[in-house]
């Protein structure tokens, strides 16, 4: 048989604190845990309450999951950071970093002072979550530039079509490819074409808000999603980067061959079932750039390509595109009125 003192040492020997907490938040005990190198000295809790030592959203969160295991009475698990900076009274000896936590929380079959209790017990995992976050990020970038890739853009993109079907909250999409690129890697070689990628990368970070994302779709394939941004401040960012692309990709060109991109611009609308949609029709308006002398900038609606001409031309072009989406045939510049499908 194992005595109460044998028992007491096998409890503080626990690698992994662990606590009974009370439904109103009260730490009755705190076993175990004792490694400084992986925790700190949480023994001076006991008999404190947890929204007097923790700030009230994170206290608010941990009351919550104590009545939620009390209430199921089954294995709670949930995973969460703390540092002793958020813990009022814990000791500065032991991980300076914030902590990420696993938390198992079961409620016992007894009551202390007449209260409900639970077994709290917290493993450090922050080396599995670094190890998590780091293969997400992996999993989601672009090796190349350091942009998203198509999964994170599909993904993301998802969450704003629904966010854009249920409260109307607009996105707007560029699309856009390298113009000449495949002549700069015929004649330069394709660490050439990488350099020009990586550049457009670099445009893309300095020149986008915080707010937004890039992605690179695969070869000279990009995508930038705007979100809760409509058409004009869409078509201002656009003609911005375009500028920028302009500008900058001309140290690259060959002779004959100036390197810069055509743009498709375009925003979720009513008629869009998918995020799929939007991205089909921003790939299309990449399509009248090309067919009328590339290094253009369209704005493409459900019904209707506006074409943004280079700054030499000064007026907004307005020419349908109809349900094919058919580009227009190359001519002469019109005026900003739109003539009948």
């Amino acid at each position: 048989m194992i005595s109460i003192e044998q028992m007491a040492l096998i409890l503080d020997a626990l690698p992994d604190p662990a606590f009974i907490l009370s439904r109103s938040g009260r730490y009755v005990e705190v076993f175990g845990g004792r490694d400084a190198r992986y925790y700190h000295d949480g023994s001076g809790l006991v008999g404190l309450y947890i929204a007097d030592l923790i700030k009230p959203e994170k206290a608010d969160w941990f009351l919550e999951q104590i009545a939620r295991a009390l209430e199921s009475k089954k294995l709670l698990v949930q995973e969460y950071e703390l540092s002793n900076r958020d813990v009022k009274g814990l000791p500065d000896e032991g991980p300076q970093e914030p902590i990420w936590f696993e938390g198992r929380i079961q409620a016992l079959s007894f009551r202390v002072d007449d209260e409900e209790v639970v077994l709290w017990v917290a493993s450090n995992i922050s080396e599995r979550h670094a190890l998590e976050v780091r293969l997400r990020e992996l999993s989601d970038t672009d090796q190349l530039t350091g942009l998203f890739n198509r999964r994170k853009l599909e993904h993301d993109l998802t969450l704003h079509y629904e966010s854009w079907e249920r409260y109307g909250v607009p996105t707007s999409i560029f699309m856009f490819d390298l113009d000449n690129l495949k002549t700069i890697n015929d004649t330069r070689g394709h660490h050439a074409g990488d350099e020009i990628i990586q550049a457009v990368a670099d445009i893309c970070r300095s020149a986008l808000r915080a707010t937004d994302f890039a992605c690179r779709l695969g070869g000279d394939e990009f995508v930038v999603a705007l979100p809760n941004t409509g058409r004009e401040q869409a078509m201002q960012l656009a003609k911005r980067l375009h500028e920028r692309f302009r500008t900058e990709l001309s140290r690259f060109s060959v002779e004959g061959s100036v390197v810069t991109a055509s743009i498709g611009v375009t925003a979720m609308v009513a008629q869009d079932r998918s995020y799929e949609n939007t991205l089909q029709r921003a790939d299309g308006a990449c399509m009248p750039p090309k067919a009328w002398a590339k290094t253009g900038l369209f704005w493409c609606e459900a019904t209707h390509w506006a074409a943004v001409p280079p700054p030499a031309v000064a007026t907004l072009i307005t020419l349908p595109c109809c349900a094919s989406a058919t580009p227009p045939k190359p001519g002469p510049a019109r005026s900003s009125h739109t003539p009948p499908c």
